[in-house]
């Protein structure tokens, strides 16, 4: 099997598909691994490194795709990198494609297989190929730290002989992988922590980490793969309700949840956060995907009212080492799946999106039958 790596180029991006040491894992197996030259420069892993690994270095993106039965990637490609894959090639990474609807057409009318790892069905056998809970616990790590680094007071409690520094106070809504990690990160770094999710299943796994669990005794919000369902707004409104004394009483607040090709949804109104001391923080993980507080911008961090609000972006890439090399594990585990597994394995199949120049998943194909078909315009 033929695989390609390429160099990703959108602003914020220094993640890699696959790390040196994932290319040796692959070349030992008998693959043929191209990557393009530079892939490896925010890891600090050269071309020589790569070279040491077993793989071939190409001078672009174009000598790449047309010389790889799977193109490994984190972001989808341009355009013409799509086309110069051969058709029946694969494509697979973080295709994004509710919201990349001309790469995903254009993967179509190339006859290629496109996978997006974010539909991974959430069953066991696929937790070694799960590139979004890799990542949440990547995003929820730098999260803490985040909050840490902007809140103007320490995390841990102090007692010296100037007196005593009490903890600071921080709640962590959204109780999944991002949220849990950050919850086990301020409880490292001193701090005293609270969680919520609209999961009422999350509230044990919560409390595993030292954290007291908030219960709002509001109905439950479970929905389908193990993520939390869509809210209505009689119950975001109750929810922001309930939520607000915990949040005015907190210095730092980390915000995560987030539903899959979804808008996320809106936890921190405004006057929830105009209600917080000067000098607290909100950490929103969500703001790329519509952000859980309705002050946040992605990459952008603004004080409203003495309240820093941080709007996170591309945040797995602000630890593109560690996070290159859990995507890598991902990938790696992923393609030999394709490699050796049938074509009809549920993994496979679940996050399928094109094949035989059809879009082949439900939901996407849904989702982008309202949008103008590109291919009809001639563009």
């Amino acid at each position: 099997m033929r695989i390609g790596v390429l160099t990703e180029i959108r602003p914020g991006e220094r993640r890699v598909a696959l790390p040196p040491e994932a290319v040796a894992s692959l070349c030992g197996d008998g693959s043929t691994v191209t990557v393009q030259t530079g892939a490896g420069r925010h890891l600090h892993a050269s071309d020589e490194d790569y070279r040491a690994a077993g793989a071939e270095i190409a001078d672009s993106a174009e000598q790449v795709a047309e010389n790889s039965d799977v193109l490994a990637v984190v972001n989808p490609p341009e355009l013409p990198v799509i086309q110069a894959l051969p058709s029946g090639a694969n494509l697979v990474g973080m295709l994004n494609p509710f919201q990349e609807a001309r790469a995903v057409r254009s993967a179509r009318d190339q006859g290629i297989s496109a996978y997006a790892l974010e539909l991974l069905p959430r069953i066991s056998r696929a937790q070694s190929m799960d590139a979004l809970s890799s990542q949440a616990l990547v995003a929820g790590y730098r999260a803490a730290l985040v909050g840490a680094d902007l809140l103007p007071r320490f995390f841990p409690l102090f007692m010296t002989a100037a007196g005593t520094i009490p903890p600071a106070r921080v709640l962590v809504l959204g109780a999944g992988v991002a949220g849990l990690q950050a919850i086990a990160t301020a409880r490292r770094l001193g701090a005293v922590v609270s969680g919520y999710d609209v999961r009422a299943a999350a509230a044990d796994e919560v409390r595993s980490l030292g954290a007291t669990f908030v219960s709002l005794d509001l109905e439950t919000q479970e929905g389908a793969g193990g993520y939390a369902k869509s809210q209505s707004a009689d119950f975001a409104e109750r929810q922001h309700a309930a939520l607000a004394p915990y949040v005015a009483e907190s210095d730092v607040v980390i915000t995560t949840a987030a539903i899959p090709g979804r808008q996320a949804p809106l936890l921190l109104t405004e006057s929830m956060v105009a209600a917080m001391r000067p000098g607290s923080v909100v950490v929103d993980l969500a703001a790329q995907s519509g952000g859980n507080c309705e002050l946040s911008k992605p990459g952008e961090t603004n004080v409203h009212g003495g309240v820093t609000v941080w709007g996170g972006a591309d945040v797995p890439s602000q630890l593109p080492v560690h996070a290159s090399k859990l995507y890598g594990a991902n990938q790696t585990a992923f393609i030999r799946l394709l490699r050796d597994g049938e074509a009809d394995d549920e993994i496979l199949v679940g996050c399928r999106v094109t094949a035989g120049g059809e879009i082949v998943h439900d939901g996407v194909r849904r989702a982008l039958a309202e949008e103008p078909d590109q291919r009809e315009q001639g563009e």
